[in-house]
């Protein structure tokens, strides 16, 4: 008998355990009860919208609830990412925050309807990618170091393309010619695909472009690969050295995604969503999926998203403030 009220004792310990766990939705149910929407500021078809489809696909099924993927694009990330910062914090309206949105953005506007820092809960870093520093294929260089030398044997003649000031394209070119301790002058375009072109043509002679587009060029011939901007080297381009390995590892960049709420949003629904994006990052199809568009998963915990944002504001902050950018 003693053995039996122990066990049921211990099994109702557990359930109780179990239903503890579950985070309540605020009207006596558990969380989530009805689907959730994922803001995405930025148009469909980009690098964020695929790691938000991936990522939201393998979330629904587990969570039992959809994820519906909801593209706000506009003003550089800045409209989305308001809808976000004013939505209730109850877990049912969730923001994929970027470098650009998050960590650029704030510093080239006068006024926005945001707080990056305060606005949001953050939920966990979803992916981090490199630039690829493009040449045009009329330079004698094969490295970093060979285009820093051509750089200050040439002022004034070489140039940089972005895609616009303010991008982190153009930021993240500053910060490499900063740390190389060179002039080049800089032409801004519309678009990550007009740069490109520009640089095919060598009427630009240096670019930092996304890896899904910068690909098909190098293996045409068209554009020449020195470096990419991230610490490690990347699956899909493993022969292309970094910047690390090029000698300045200050100017290693990273674009990167990551999965917010609302500030004031539960800390057990944080925490929830927190163990479903870790749980889906792990995932061998979803890691593939991110390599193949030259992005790293990562899954880390609220805090450590949390330090990666406020390290993030900080350096981009520093150097809009010294490049002058402001928002077009």
């Amino acid at each position: 008998m003693f053995t039996r009220w122990c066990l049921a004792g211990l099994l109702g310990a557990c359930a109780a355990g179990v239903y503890a766990a579950q985070p309540a939705t605020g009207k006596g149910g558990v969380y989530p009860d009805r689907p959730i929407r994922l803001i995405v500021p930025n148009g469909a078809g980009g690098s964020t919208d695929l790691v938000a489809r991936v990522l939201a696909q393998k979330m629904s099924a587990s969570l039992g609830q959809q994820i519906v993927v909801d593209n706000r694009g506009g003003a550089g990330g800045v409209i989305g990412t308001e809808m976000v910062a004013r939505a209730a914090p109850d877990g049912y309206t969730l923001l994929t925050g970027t470098v650009g949105n998050l960590a650029i953005s704030p510093h080239l506007h006068a006024k926005l309807g945001y707080d990056a820092i305060a606005d949001f809960a953050p939920i966990s870093q979803i992916s981090a990618a490199a630039y690829m520093m493009l040449v045009s294929v009329a330079l004698p260089v094969k490295s970093m170091r060979d285009f820093t030398v051509l750089a200050q044997s040439r002022p004034g003649k070489i140039f940089y393309a972005s895609a616009g000031v303010g991008t982190g394209s153009h930021l993240a070119t500053e910060l490499f010619l900063s740390v190389a301790g060179i002039k080049v002058g800089h032409v801004p375009y519309k678009s990550g695909g007009a740069m490109i072109t520009s640089v095919m043509a060598d009427e630009t002679q240096l670019t930092l472009g996304g890896i899904p587009v910068s690909l098909p060029q190098i293996r045409a011939g068209r554009v020449k690969a020195l470096a990419v901007t991230t610490a490690r080297r990347v699956a899909v381009a493993p022969d292309v050295p970094t910047l690390v390995d090029a000698g300045y590892p200050a100017a290693v960049a990273t674009t990167w995604t990551g999965m917010l709420a609302p500030a004031g949003t539960p800390r057990a629904i944080v925490a929830r969503l927190n163990a479903e994006v870790v749980k889906a990052l792990q995932l061998q199809d979803v890691r593939s999926k991110l390599e193949e568009a030259g992005a790293e998963a990562v899954g880390d915990a609220p805090a450590a998203f949390s330090a990666h944002l406020r390290s993030e504001f900080e350096k981009w902050g520093k150097l809009v403030r010294a490049t002058g950018a402001k928002a077009d």
